[in-house]
């Protein structure tokens, strides 16, 4: 059942030394061109990258919370075109959760890495950066990288008591049963 993969997803940092099969990489391909996107325009795409010195490059893009992809042995880019859709952001992130989602239930592990709205460094925004090292056209931005791989962690499931079932109301906010 879908509740048990959500149950049992895990955000995974650390990798072992295996590179991930090619029919897995064109499952998790398949499973973001299937992502639903605002009107069927589809603002996204995404670029594979299995070059060990690439994805150590993109772990350099932003100061904080992209080091551990250097270990990753996949990464996809999760791009968009801002001026195809003014919803790009919820389309992307759509496939990006699919994404996460597909690779927990092939067995891989993944993180999700936040470019967007995050700086490289002084002059430039992580996102800059990204796009740079991946050769997009102009207009095209990185949103996010998915760091992926078999995990060298099993990080527990979150118990059904941490749920915080507090944030939930019925009919209008705050009421609850």
């Amino acid at each position: 059942m879908f509740i048990d993969l959500l149950r049992s997803r895990r955000s995974v940092r650390k990798f072992i030394d295996r590179p991930v099969e090619p029919d897995k990489v064109d499952l998790l391909v398949e499973a973001a061109l299937r992502a639903p996107s605002s009107r069927g325009f589809n603002p996204w795409s995404f670029v594979v990258v299995d070059d060990p010195e690439t994805i150590r490059h993109l772990s350099t893009s932003k100061p904080h919370g992209a080091s551990f992809l250097a270990h990753a042995p996949l990464a996809i880019a999760v791009c968009a075109d801002p001026k195809k859709s003014d919803v790009w952001v919820e389309d992307v992130s759509i496939a990006a959760i699919i994404l996460h989602l597909a690779a927990t239930d092939l067995g891989l592990g993944s993180c999700w890495i936040q470019l967007r709205k995050r700086d490289h460094d002084a002059k430039k925004t992580a996102s800059q950066f990204a796009a740079e090292v991946l050769g997009l056209p102009a207009g095209m931005t990185v949103s996010a990288i998915m760091a992926i791989g078999y995990p060298d962690q099993a990080p527990k499931p979150h118990s059904h008591d941490s749920l915080q079932q507090d944030k939930v109301s019925f009919n209008r906010y705050g009421k609850r049963p």
